[in-house]
């Protein structure tokens, strides 16, 4: 890790209190805790544009699981993506709905393809992938 660097930023004061406030709620000790966390999300963002990178993320998936061959055309999907996929987990969220979240690693190309046959395939009522970092690259 580097030495820290102090260095002065100018503000809209109205731009300062709003910012303030959103430390305050999300319980930052500090400015400089806060302006450090959306620098490294920039970064992270950064990150996924070079797909051919190893990345890391979540999917979130909700489906109706009595819903035709919809939870076996989940599983074949996932079956074919053993490389990628490293965590299944399952929940039954009532007597229809189900969620399932998985956990990705590899390449960016690979986990955005994957997720997006997930999302896509007839019957998934919501998808999200969450984009994270392996941490290599983030100080």
């Amino acid at each position: 890790m580097g030495k820290t660097i102090r260095f002065g930023i100018s503000l809209d004061s109205e731009l300062l209190d709003k910012f303030d406030a959103l430390c305050e709620e999300k319980c930052y000790q500090t400015r400089s805790e806060a302006i450090r966390d959306l620098i490294r999300n920039t970064l992270v963002e950064e990150e996924w544009k070079d797909l051919n990178k190893e990345m890391v993320g979540t999917l979130t998936l909700v489906y109706d699981h009595h819903q035709s061959d919809l939870a076996q055309k989940i599983t074949e999907i996932q079956h074919n993506a053993l490389d990628v996929i490293t965590v299944s987990m399952h929940v039954h969220l009532d007597h229809h709905n189900c969620m399932e979240v998985l956990i990705l690693r590899g390449e960016g190309e690979h986990i955005r393809q994957t997720s997006q046959r997930l999302i896509s395939t007839k019957g998934v009522k919501y998808g999200k992938l969450s984009l994270s970092t392996t941490g290599k690259e983030i100080i």
